[in-house]
């Protein structure tokens, strides 16, 4: 054997770093590793840095920043977390390190942790605070809605609002509410309502799904640009059984769209049962007043003219047996006439005085009427001025007074409003409702 054969082989420190690196990454290219998160740090260049350790041993880790911005959870210091990703060797330091491709908590899912602490956070800042809900518009008008224009969610909304108060105005800002772009979508839907100052409420939500469905409601830029609203908002995400930070944001939060709709709106009939029963009880109060009063000054009327004439026959009975006294004592025909003579007077004088006071009775009694004629009319004025506005409201929001305006309604012959021309081809037959009167048509060409 030669001595070249038998000599040992002698790595450079490049090569010998550069085989364990290789050996290092065919073997552990994809691994799992369980710890707990020491020394993390953000640095300015979006990456994060951190050690992650057990009782025995640590491993630096590196987690890029293009796998930082998906994490749904904020990693930190003590945090018990799972790190997969591939070991690679630093040649330029001889030292290993873990590339860290996901991270989740230990224990519980990332989404339900992230959840959890994005809720403490904005709690702790007073997001949720009970002094911050604001009271919804007991009458509104104009009701903005952020959700996609896609699907059953916007249909129901509508189908019970006009149900229950035709003749409202409602906006939709179409937007993804799942997925890439929701999330700025749905904030850019409620900025635009809180800037335009149109709406009197906003609803925003979505139908049922998992919770990654339902997650672009969980992020904290949806969340505060709930709470920055100008106006109130009402949370309407999912079932009744689930939850998002959104809910917690918004100043009502609704168990499902359609009872987001429901709790917007009050039922105009049941308003306009409200306002006869109020219309009713007030014309009852006032009537029974006036009725009372009258009764009052008709008693006391009555009462007074009734001793007054008690009073005169009294004197006259008196001035009587005054006189037959007289007639003892003296010539019966000559007191007896003088007598006549003072009765005649007394009689004429006692039905004159009578005939005054009951006069006078009268007129206190009919002034007593009037004044309570005046007093029905007043109230009832009054009621009239509390509750003419709302009629007024009532009759301005009636789809009926466009009518008068020129405007037709047009309903197929199953009675459902006509609105689009689809509804309508050539040859059917329509009916047009004017503000006076009906119309029957054929249509002879429908252009869509």
């Amino acid at each position: 054997m030669s001595l070249s054969e038998s000599s040992p082989q002698v790595f450079t420190v490049s090569s010998l770093t550069a085989a364990i690196h290789r050996l290092i990454a065919m073997n552990f290219d994809d691994v799992r590793v369980a710890g707990e998160i020491s020394g993390y740090k953000v640095w300015s260049s979006g990456h994060a840095y951190f050690t992650l350790k057990d009782s025995g041993a640590q491993i630096r880790c590196v987690l890029f920043r293009n796998v930082l911005r998906y994490l749904k959870f904020k990693p930190g210091d003590g945090l018990a977390v799972t790190a997969r990703g591939s070991v690679e060797v630093r040649q330029e330091r001889g030292e290993y390190q873990l590339i860290v491709s996901s991270l989740e908590p230990q224990g519980r899912g990332a989404l339900q942790f992230a959840f959890e602490q994005l809720k403490q956070k904005l709690a702790a800042e007073g997001l949720f605070a009970p002094e911050r809900k604001r009271p919804l518009p007991a009458y509104p008008r104009r009701i903005g809605i952020v959700t996609s224009p896609q699907g059953a969610v916007i249909r129901d909304m509508i189908h019970v609002l006009h149900r229950r108060f035709p003749g409202l105005h409602i906006r939709l800002y179409p937007t993804l509410v799942q997925g890439e772009g929701s999330v700025e979508g749905i904030c850019e839907g409620l900025n635009y309502f809180s800037e335009s100052g149109w709406p009197d409420v906003v609803i925003v939500g979505r139908g049922g799904g998992s919770l990654e469905d339902l997650w672009s409601f969980n992020e904290e830029a949806v969340a505060r640009a709930i709470a920055a609203c100008a106006v109130p908002v009402v949370s309407a995400v999912g079932h009744e059984t689930d939850f998002t930070i959104a809910d917690f944001a918004a100043d009502l939060r609704a168990p499902t769209p359609s009872a987001a709709a429901e709790l917007v709106v009050k039922n105009r009939e049941d308003l306009l049962d409200a306002v006869d029963v109020a219309w009713q009880r007030a014309a009852r109060s006032a009537h029974y007043h006036v009725s009372r009063a009258a009764r009052r000054l008709h008693e006391r009327g009555i009462e007074r003219a009734a001793n007054l004439v008690r009073r005169a026959v009294g004197r006259a009975w008196q001035r009587v047996d005054e006189a037959q006294q007289r007639l003892r004592q003296a010539d019966p025909r000559v007191r007896l006439t003088a007598v006549r003579e003072r009765l005649h007077a007394a009689d004429r004088e006692s039905a004159r005085l009578i005939r005054a006071r009951l006069s006078r009775a009268a007129l206190r009694l009919q002034s007593a009427t009037g004044a309570g004629e005046h007093l029905l009319r007043a109230r009832l004025a009054a009621a009239g001025l509390r509750y003419r506005p709302l009629a007024a409201r009532l009759g301005a929001l009636s789809p009926l007074a466009v009518l008068e305006r020129g405007y037709s309604i047009l309903t197929g012959p199953d009675g459902r409003v006509i609105k689009a021309s689809s509804e309508a081809p050539a040859g059917a037959e329509v009916q047009a409702r004017l503000a006076r009167g009906r119309l029957r048509a054929i249509v002879t060409q429908s252009t869509p």
